[in-house]
């Protein structure tokens, strides 16, 4: 028996994940790990909702596949095979990096390493605890950073460890970064030794400099070199106070992000706000966050509120907005009999750029945890309306039982209807979604695999087979975020907002559908020419991202061994930030709680998030005429902090036509082109983007701002 074993689960179901969170011995920050296939599942697809074809791309940089192209086959396949060959790496920057931001040390690594850094290992001012950020800020590169990157091989992540600005930094030819034998590096590597040896010495090659990338498993026994005072970390997932403090006058957000555009402004809502903090850390979910901070003192503190400081502390004025972590977007609880609409109801509420979840599901199906779904649309990272409204067209006995995990998410309805109903599907108008998500929750059957998927590939060509009719309407927005046709046309309070026209054709409404049986993908598209026997990632409809399966996920339990915190990113990326705390909440069952919002849980706003640019208008039209995925890279980084990391490209036979390529089941994924590749006016772009303060007073933003889909 070895107690400090490191284990990590598979799990199929997303429920039984709590049992296993409730377990003492079970410790994530010794490395143990779960994987629960269904939350990840729907946590891709959700973000395919933001950014169309991300989920084939996360899937593709997981599966450890290397690639083959040829010149029999078509361009766009070529393409999209190179991207299926990269995958993520973790590697140690070398000393050249230190003290460079991140947004600098990218665009190097780019330009002249040829990769993409996507994320940094920050550690806390101890050394004890280490997050990782992606795409952050304003962070600083420390001594012995580790740097997460997408490309094709180690042998060529190594060259983030090699590279010497004495020695390489009029090298243009990549291949040629070497190990060498800069007196620098080597005392540098010399200093390392020397310290890991002291932290391993039980392991006799922990000196070697291979020996490391087995040991990152066990970060938390190796000492950071330089120690926290070297630089100043300015972007973690937990900042301190200080942070605050010396963003004050750069950052609106500090002091404002709290009130939404929607609701009047509270001059006074704040004024116990040091009494708001220390009511927050008595709540038993969020004392472990205080603990790093100057209030604190170390002293304990007594559970409940005295009588006198309940007298100062208006409840009324202090809304909780957010979670009690302060990464997920949070209301009261709501009745699901709230929410329930009919068609006529739905009908009259003109919805737009919403998501439509067609569920099929029998009232005794297993829990599929469609929070998952839904959690990652939520990130506090958005503000309040940026947030896609959320329509789920199912039986609504089914939602009923999993209602209790998504009462105190805003900004969902319920249609009790079928997924198969056309009328169902005009009501919640499914032309104009962002994206239509088809999902099943019922068990298969044994008889026949390939029926499994019979009704989410009869609703996708039901959809595929709609016509709509092509009119704009001039709509007003109330305060809910959702838009009434016609109404208060001249009212001062809703502004006045263009609908964007919707698909005329069913077979252009933005789609994803879930895959129980790969094989199946050959009956989605009547239009690809995929062999039956073609592996799933290679078939047009995933390459395009417009079918997911859960079997491209089967490869992570190997990714996860061979490097821990490459789930740990993926989690980042996927969930919309849920961290381990919040994993220990949910796993006690009550749900998201709720909590009132201090300048600690605020500061957690600032995260990057998934998004997609056009090429076609906007700030960076410039590149899509005839320019260079290079140079849109370091403009993109430069001028807005979004950092690129695939094109989304209308397929050849289809670029005649502009709206045609509107629709993502006629574009496919290209992950991390080279620097000369040559773009295109209708390319859309994913990126990392930077939180947007100053989005929080600007509503009209909210349908074409920088991450506009369409």
């Amino acid at each position: 028996y070895s107690d400090d074993i490191r284990v990590i689960i598979q799990l199929m179901q997303y429920h039984n994940k709590a049992y296993l969170l409730n377990i003492p011995s079970w410790d994530w920050k010794q490395g143990d790990d779960v994987i629960c296939l269904a939350e990840l599942k729907l946590g891709f697809i959700a973000q395919s909702c933001l950014a169309p074809g991300f989920s084939t791309m996360m899937a593709n940089l997981f599966a450890m596949r290397s690639f083959k192209t040829s010149p029999d086959t078509q361009a766009w396949q070529n393409d999209y095979l190179q991207g299926t060959g990269c995958e993520m790496y973790t590697e140690t920057l070398s000393p050249s990096f230190t003290g460079m931001t991140f947004p600098q040390a990218s665009e190097l690594c780019f330009t002249k390493l040829k990769l993409l850094l996507l994320a940094i290992e920050i550690k806390g001012e101890d050394g004890s605890d280490s997050k990782i950020s992606i795409n952050p800020r304003g962070a600083k590169i420390s001594a012995n950073t580790q740097g997460f990157f997408i490309a094709q091989s180690a042998d060529e992540v190594k060259r983030a460890w090699f590279y010497c600005k004495a020695c390489h930094e009029d090298i243009k030819d990549e291949t040629l970064i070497k190990k060498c034998k800069c007196k620098n590096l080597a005392t540098f590597r010399k200093g390392v030794r020397a310290v890991q040896m002291v932290g391993r010495a039980s392991e006799p090659g922990g000196r070697e400099r291979e020996d490391s990338i087995t040991n990152r498993n066990m970060r938390n026994s190796t000492p950071i070199m330089g120690n926290s005072t070297a630089t100043k970390q300015v972007n973690k997932v937990k900042p301190t106070i200080n942070r605050c403090l010396n963003e004050a006058p750069n950052n609106p957000n500090s002091q404002f992000s709290n009130q939404r555009p929607q609701e009047p402004m509270q001059e006074s809502a704040y004024a116990g706000y040091h009494l708001a903090y220390e009511v927050k850390k008595l709540m038993p979910t969020s004392r472990s966050t205080g603990g790093n901070n100057v209030n604190n003192n170390g002293v304990g503190l007594q559970v409940g509120i005295a009588d006198d400081q309940a007298k100062d502390f208006d409840f009324e004025k202090t809304e909780m907005k957010y979670d009690s972590t302060g990464m997920f977007h949070w209301s009261p609880a709501r009745n699901l009999e709230d929410c329930i609409l009919d068609r006529n109801q739905a009908a009259m509420t003109v919805l737009n750029g919403h998501v439509v979840v067609c569920l099929f599901a029998d009232p005794d199906s297993p829990l599929i945890g469609l929070r998952n779904l839904v959690m990652p649309l939520r990130a506090s990272n958005f503000h309040y309306h940026e947030l896609k409204h959320v329509v789920i067209v199912g039986a609504v006995d089914y939602i009923r039982r999993e209602w209790k995990m998504l009462q105190n998410l805003p900004k969902i309805s319920v249609l009790n209807g079928s997924p198969l109903s056309r009328a169902d599907l005009r009501a919640v108008n499914v032309n104009l979604c962002d994206m239509c998500v088809i999902l099943s929750a019922k068990v298969p059957s044994n008889d026949d695999p390939t029926l499994a998927d019979k009704e989410a590939i009869l609703a996708s060509l039901n959809i595929k087979a709609m016509t709509f009719d092509d009119t704009i309407g001039v709509l007003s927005q109330d305060e809910s975020g959702v838009v009434s046709a016609n109404e208060n046309l001249n009212s001062v309070s809703g502004p006045i907002v263009l609908q964007r026209r919707g698909s005329v054709y069913g077979a252009n409404v933005p789609m994803i559908t879930e895959l129980v049986n790969d094989s199946n993908v050959q009956f989605l598209d009547q239009d690809d020419d995929d062999d039956p026997d073609t592996e799933l990632y290679l078939t047009q409809p995933f390459a395009c991202g417009t079918a997911f399966a859960v079997s491209v996920l089967d490869s992570l339990m190997s990714t996860t061994y061979f490097n821990q915190n490459a789930l740990t990113l993926i989690r980042s990326l996927i969930t919309g930030g849920a961290t381990p705390e919040l994993e220990l909440i949910l796993a006690e069952g009550a749900g998201l709680r709720g909590g009132y919002s201090t300048s600690d849980s605020l500061s957690n706003r600032d995260r990057c998030r998934v998004g997609q640019i056009s090429l076609y208008d906007g700030p960076l039209a410039q590149f899509g005429e005839a320019g260079k995925y290079g140079d849109l890279f370091v403009a993109a980084l430069k001028s807005y902090g979004m950092l690129c990391i695939g094109l989304y490209r209308c397929l050849f036979r289809f670029r005649d036509t502009s709206s045609s390529c509107d629709a993502s089941s006629k574009r496919y994924v290209i992950t991390n082109p080279p620097d000369d590749f040559q773009l295109l006016p209708t390319d859309q772009v994913f990126v990392l983007m930077q939180f947007d303060p100053g989005m929080e007073y600007k509503p009209n933003r909210g349908q074409k701002g920088k991450d506009d889909n369409s």
